[in-house]
């Protein structure tokens, strides 16, 4: 009997079953695959300052990263990318790494640097779900990481400051998000007739964008123009996490 597979999380809100994007590309992976996840979120608990988010915990294996779990998920045979050419699975890591690339750092910047939004939207949510005393620690922590993740990202160094990179970041997530709006066109997925890993990470980049009631966002706002790429993340919240649903 194969073991029991654990996912630590961050928990949902906004209509989503995680606000935290690499937790959704595991919890959609989950689905697409037909992997059975036992999800635990973090929410409330020391895990917030000592895990590292996701986790995938399967007897005494500890796998964590979005890539690294799916790695592991395929080998045990719950592999939504089977019937995938090799020029699709191509196709699949240059997207991944564009997302990694040129729309990671805005949505970073968009939830953790954007002081208006941080200051209404993240930090209140992410201190509501931790623990006293780490509420006072927790979100600015976060932050710092966010900030750093996006000068490495971006080739910079960390004495530079973000506000001279910050047009870049935009700009490129911007023309992302065309370029996956045109690969993707009137399809309901990316490859064909079923959700993919490529179709897993888009949803986890876009869906909390796209859900989140922030006070200040042109990249919202942008994404809402594209209403192919709003349909998709909505038809996969009404296709795999419905209210009456498990997840996982």
């Amino acid at each position: 009997m194969a073991a029991a597979m654990e996912l630590r999380c961050w928990g949902g809100d906004w209509g989503l079953p995680s606000v935290h994007t690499d937790s959704l590309v595991v919890l959609a992976y989950a689905q697409f695959s037909g992997a059975k996840l036992s999800v635990s979120p973090v929410d409330w608990t020391w895990k917030t300052l000592t895990a590292s988010i996701p986790e995938l915990v399967c007897g005494d294996s500890v796998v964590q990263e979005p890539t690294q779990i799916l790695n592991f998920l395929r080998k045990q045979r719950f592999n939504a990318d089977y019937e995938l050419t090799a020029r699709q699975g191509a196709d699949t890591m240059a997207y991944i790494a564009l997302l990694e690339e040129k729309l990671r750092p805005a949505l970073l910047h968009t939830f953790w640097v954007d002081a208006e939004n941080y200051s209404n939207l993240t930090r209140p949510w992410f201190a509501s779900r931790s623990p006293f005393p780490l509420n006072f620690f927790i979100p600015s922590r976060l932050a710092n990481i966010a900030l750093a993740r996006i000068l490495v990202t971006k080739g910079e160094g960390l004495l530079h400051r973000i506000s001279e990179v910050e047009g870049k970041i935009y700009s490129d997530a911007k023309e992302c998000l065309n370029l996956l709006s045109y690969r993707l066109g009137t399809a309901d997925y990316f490859f064909d007739n079923s959700p993919t890993s490529l179709d897993a990470f888009v949803f986890g980049f876009l869906a909390p964008l796209h859900k989140a009631d922030l006070a200040s966002s042109p990249l919202q706002s942008h994404l809402r123009q594209l209403d192919n790429l709003t349909h998709f993340c909505d038809n996969i919240l009404a296709a795999y996490f419905s209210a009456d649903e498990p997840h996982g």
